[in-house]
């Protein structure tokens, strides 16, 4: 049986977790961000791809670069304790060298075994989530909403260690892949950013308290 302690403990991050957009100016001991960095690296993704980077944003000129570009983003830009970007990569077709890499890496070595897979994920992407060769936009969307399990999971995170954070898609996505190409940081042919997370300790409470819908209307039981 769980531990009440726990599930308490488990209630009280999920309550304590909202958006917040300003925060004081009290840093995240680094010990705390790499547990919650490191949530992001253990992430589950789609055929175990792992096809994403987690930028740790420091430099403040590349700051007020994107804070022109991401209108949903300007006061965590000016005052988060850390400023993360997710990346995503992009050409991760099934026969593609970054699929095979993460079968190396999960073992799956054996020409039989490995052909299989290849195969299975051919059928995946191409019939089952019906991505027409070719289409390299819908095969990113693909790969960037995997970014988002690992953005959930360090949000949660955070909240366990009473660390506030806000996930921001509010930015032109075009402006940001061009500010990251030009300071050499992405290789836009390669990857492109897919969400924005700011992370840090609120400097008030939200204005407006944490409200949802009925828990009844979304959460259903089908028997």
């Amino acid at each position: 049986m769980t531990d009440p302690t726990l599930k308490k403990q488990v209630k009280d991050a999920i309550n304590f977790r909202t958006a917040v957009r300003v925060y004081n100016d009290d840093k995240i001991p680094q010990d705390l961000l790499d547990i919650i960095l490191d949530s992001a690296w253990q992430s589950p993704s789609s055929i175990g791809l792992e096809g994403w980077r987690f930028l740790v944003l420091e430099n403040e000129n590349l700051k007020k670069q994107l804070k022109e570009v991401a209108w949903g983003a300007q006061y965590q830009l000016e005052t988060a304790s850390h400023f993360i970007l997710l990346l995503a990569e992009k050409n991760a077709w099934y026969d593609s060298q970054s699929v095979k890499d993460s079968l190396i890496r999960r073992g799956i070595t054996d020409d039989n075994g490995f052909e299989q897979r290849l195969k299975t994920y051919k059928s995946f992407q191409l019939s089952d989530l019906a991505i027409h060769e070719g289409d390299d936009r819908a095969l990113f969307d693909w790969t960037a909403k995997q970014t988002y399990i690992a953005l959930g999971d360090m949000m949660i995170t955070a909240a366990f260690l009473g660390i506030d954070s806000c996930p921001i898609e509010g930015f032109d996505y075009h402006a940001v892949n061009t500010i990251l190409a030009e300071n050499n940081i992405i290789d836009p042919k390669k990857e492109g950013v897919a969400s924005m997370l700011s992370l840090g300790y609120r400097l008030r409470d939200p204005k407006h308290p944490k409200s949802r819908k009925p828990r009844e209307s979304v959460i259903t039981y089908i028997k």
